[in-house]
């Protein structure tokens, strides 16, 4: 392999994606294009598509993805957006925090709802969290410091 790592999410609602992954999760917006249908057609995206590069902190790549021949108009709400099933196939995105707390406390106002509670689970040292991002794609956040969980939260 030659770079780092680049995973791709299709959206509905690039805008509202874009700010959820860097102002919320912590990420940078790094590059915007268009891509012709001769691409995104023959990839299985639809036609044309917009692209934005998102860097991650540390090291790797977030693609959004927005089909321009299937926009949608109205943004997906995070409580009829669809939760994964433990079907085959991409089933989250793993993101690994200095310290998860004000990340977890800042994902609700930006659209975002836990998948399970407790919001914070302590599992082999770590303290993990699950949500689904604002249009329902599985976001995991992990602190690797572990310890206690704190208020409010289990082990």
């Amino acid at each position: 392999m030659t770079r780092p790592f680049e995973v791709g999410v299709v959206v509905r609602d690039l805008e509202l994606m874009e700010r959820f992954y860097c102002d919320t999760i912590g990420c940078r917006a790094e590059h915007r294009s268009r891509v012709p249908a001769s691409v995104g057609g023959p990839a299985g995206l639809g036609g044309e598509l917009v692209v934005v590069w998102l860097r991650v902190p540390s090291g790797g790549c977030v693609k959004l993805i927005l089909s321009r021949s299937e926009q949608v108009s109205a943004p997906v709400s995070a409580h009829t957006a669809r939760v994964p099933t433990g079907r085959p196939g991409l089933s989250y995105l793993t993101f690994h925090l200095d310290d998860l707390d004000p990340v977890v406390a800042a994902l609700p106002a930006a659209g975002a709802r836990p998948l399970s509670d407790p919001v914070v689970v302590l599992a082999r040292g770590r303290r993990i969290s699950f949500w689904a991002d604002p249009e329902g794609n599985a976001v995991e956040l992990v602190d690797t410091r572990g310890g206690d969980p704190g208020p409010g939260h289990s082990n």
